[in-house]
């Protein structure tokens, strides 16, 4: 009897060994994801996604650059590739950014201009890129680690092959002010096998200040000629290129045989040539590709499974992988490589930008990676500290434009409200403070608050500024959060203080204003308090106009705080219920999705605004929009994205809805939308995870019947961040139909409606 008990003991926990392990290993989600997935290059409507190989938060993104012209990650489904190199961001509008250290294998004489090869057998997954360049009969595969490119060529007719290192080559755009520009470069050949150098590049979006990406390369194969160009004049036996304000570049040669492989590892800085070599010794200590690809594909899945669903339908796998995969490229993790100050703390660029990416994605972070978004906090204060402002938008280790308000504040106060440990909020309070008091001077598009005199007495901003409308409703949301803050950490006077600046939308709300059956709008007001007449409330502005990327029917709905009030000021709920049929039913036609419109799926001031309807209780409406707009505006492939991803952001919002609910950035609430997954589970921590069970979810069942939230009957459309901090499990009933269902419930909370 005690030894059948001994191995009835011994089966069972093997038993729950192995499947310990197995869930630790996780399942195999990296294989849905499409790196292609939103990469299309159309202006105004591709995603702009990065098509090329990196790992999460990499340094390195290791892609390929198609057309140098008009394209921000480089990627271009048409035309010759000209090289792949080694810097890029992903998902960005506006003008290009980065396209450094860029090489490109050739076959015969060398040429150092118009190199480039026609393609085909384009393939990408995550961990590796492969591609065929026609022109010479080359097969070239990619991979990554976080600081290192590693390429492997194989040369199919051999004889001369080349490995090309363009340093003068860089993403680019039509010539204006913030088009990148070439400042120098420099090459050097250590041996026949390896070599380094550095390009330097200035401007981009939002005029940057110059960044140099450092490099250093060695080759697993000798190279029988080596030599340098610069200013397009090819030097052969040249060993070096000093910076002299021209653009270099250097080749290999080897005499192969026919299918000889050649491989590379690449490794780059932003300190030194020295440090691009150490990188590659610390990270890459042997020459098996496999081993980095694999390991590359490995760290995917790691954070792929932090969010398991359960859905039949293999298209909407890929889509929801393919986004979870996007979103978790940037901000770009780059601790250690900070040329501006010495710090030994996790450190972070590529916030490219808050603007968009406070919305979604960093809640994304917060939910799945709090650690992560934490040192993503630290970041914006340690700037702050060493640069006297947190940035709204931050690449090449320098602040660009802000596009809108001082909404790094939005990401503190959600990190305060949502408890992450280990940020020092009272430097935080201190750093929002000084954006909302002390006005930047100078160019006041990158720090800070543009016009804060003129905000604090007016309690707008005049027309004559730029953003002016789309500042002023950012800036009040910004108050309220640093009035988060400030109660938090006892500070009641100045809490108090920024609660008063938070109804400052009402100044810009002029009540006699209608269009299409709705009554008050924001409009452009002048210095002297009267009104600009005949303003276009369908005008979508750009970075010089009162309105940013958005229109007044978008912007009169962005009151995130205080939905209740604004609610009261549409005519309260019939009208305001009226008011958002209207903004989603209503088209015009333009082929410029920027400049038409009411509801704008494409861009960031609309992100809110389909779970408006929660607030009047009636979320099964709210459910209806946002499930339409995510079966018409999202699909598979490399135009699967509606506009730009912006850092992630398109693909975080598509994630939440898809989960199920959405946060209101900047406070403790998430808004209960519709679950497309018959399960969905998040892990928040080793121990700790989300699970949302959504009976008889799909196309049709979009309406939730009812919910259970921990076991218990569940009437409200929203929870507090602090409902599944520990974990929960969200239990809802969907149906085809309508339902009653939180339409009686608390409403979610806002500063003037008492729960």
């Amino acid at each position: 009897m005690k030894n059948k008990i001994i191995l009835v003991t011994v089966i069972l926990w093997v038993f729950i060994s192995l499947n310990i392990a197995a869930q630790n290993r996780g399942q195999d989600l990296a294989r849905y994801v499409d790196p292609f997935w939103g990469a299309g290059e159309d202006w105004w409507t591709g995603g702009h996604t990065f098509a090329g190989v990196t790992v999460p938060f990499g340094m390195v993104k290791l892609g390929p650059d198609c057309n140098k012209k008009n394209n921000n990650s480089g990627y271009d489904r048409n035309g010759k590739v000209h090289g792949f190199s080694h810097v890029h961001v992903s998902g960005s509008g506006g003008n290009p950014k980065y396209g450094n250290i860029l090489v490109m294998a050739t076959a015969g004489d060398i040429k150092v201009t118009d190199y480039g090869s026609d393609r085909g057998n384009e393939a990408s997954k995550p961990g590796l890129f492969s591609v065929d360049y026609t022109s010479y009969d080359i097969h070239a595969e990619f991979s990554v680690t976080h600081s290192v490119g590693m390429h492997r060529y194989r040369f199919n007719k051999g004889g001369k092959s080349n490995i090309l290192f363009d340093l003068g080559s860089y993403l680019t755009w039509v010539d204006d002010e913030w088009t990148q520009e070439f400042v120098g470069s420099e090459i050097q050949f250590i041996s026949d096998r390896e070599l380094q150098g550095h390009s330097r590049i200035r401007k981009g979006w939002g005029k940057g200040d110059a960044y140099t990406v450092y490099f250093y390369a060695i080759t697993d194969t000798p190279a029988s000629e080596t030599g340098t160009w610069k200013s397009g004049k090819i030097n052969r036996g040249s060993q070096s290129e000093a910076d002299t304000g021209e653009p270099t570049g250097g080749f290999l040669t080897f005499d192969t045989k026919k299918g000889q492989v050649v491989q590379m590892k690449v490794g780059i800085s932003f300190l030194g040539a020295e440090k691009a070599r150490a990188n590659v010794l610390n990270e890459v200590d042997h020459w098996d590709f496999d081993k980095v690809s694999s390991k590359a594909y490995g760290l995917w899945n790691k954070e792929l499974n932090k969010i398991k669903v359960q859905q039949e339908n293999k298209e909407y796998r890929e889509i929801f992988y393919s986004a979870l995969y996007h979103a978790l490229m940037q901000p770009t993790n780059r601790t250690g490589e900070n040329p501006k100050w010495t710090s030994n703390k996790p450190f972070y660029d590529d916030f490219f930008c808050i603007w968009d990416t406070f919305r979604a994605t960093h809640p994304l972070f917060t939910l799945i990676d709090a650690d992560r978004q934490t040192d993503m906090v630290n970041t914006l204060l340690e700037i702050y500290q060493y640069e006297g402002y947190m940035p709204d938008a931050r690449s090449g280790f320098s602040t660009g434009i802000t596009q809108g308000g001082s909404n790094a504040d939005v990401l503190i106060a959600d990190a305060f409200v949502k408890g992450l440990k280990g940020i020092d909020y009272n430097l935080a309070l201190e750093a929002m403070i000084k954006n909302a008091e002390v006005p930047p001077g100078g160019d006041e598009d990158k720090y800070g608050r543009a016009g804060i005199p003129e905000y604090t007495t007016l309690g707008y901003l005049a027309p004559y500024r730029k953003r002016a409308g789309s500042r002023t409703m950012e800036y009040v949301f910004n108050d309220y959060c640093i009035s988060l803050v400030a109660k938090g950490l006892g500070e009641k006077q100045i809490a108090e203080k920024y609660l008063r600046r938070s109804n400052n939308w009402k100044s810009l709300w002029n009540p006699t204003i209608e269009d299409e059956g709705a009554k008050g709008f924001i409009i452009p007001r002048n210095i002297d308090g009267s009104w600009q007449s005949n303003w276009d409330l369908h005008h979508v502005g750009s970075l010089n106009d009162w309105l940013y990327e958005g229109n007044s029917w978008e912007y009169s709905l962005y009151v995130p705080h205080n939905v209740a009030e604004l609610i009261h000021y549409c005519g309260g709920p019939d009208r305001f219920e009226q008011r958002l049929d209207t903004f989603f039913t209503k088209k015009t036609v333009s082929t410029n999705p920027y400049t038409s419109g009411y509801y704008n799926v494409s861009n960031e001031p609309s992100f809110l605004t389909t779970l408006l309807y929660n607030y009047i209780g009636k979320p099964w409406k709210s459910a209806a929009v946002t499930r339409k707009i995510l079966h018409e505006s999202f699909r598979t492939g490399i135009d699967g994205l509606p506009g730009n991803d912006d850092s992630g952001s398109m693909s975080a919002w598509y994630l939440f809805h898809s989960i199920g609910f959405y946060p209101v950035a900047g406070t403790d609430i998430y808004l209960i939308s519709s679950p497309t997954n018959q399960r969905s589970e998040i892990s928040i921590s080793p121990e700790k995870n989300i699970t949302i069970i959504a009976k008889k979810a799909n196309s049709e069942n979009r309406y939730i019947q009812s919910c259970r939230f921990n076991g218990k009957p569940y009437n409200r459309s929203w929870f507090r961040h602090s409902d599944i901090s520990n974990g929960a499990v969200i239990e809802f009933e969907m149906g085809d139909k309508p339902s009653t269902w939180a339409s009686d419930g608390e409403l979610p909370p806002s500063i003037s409606y008492k729960y």
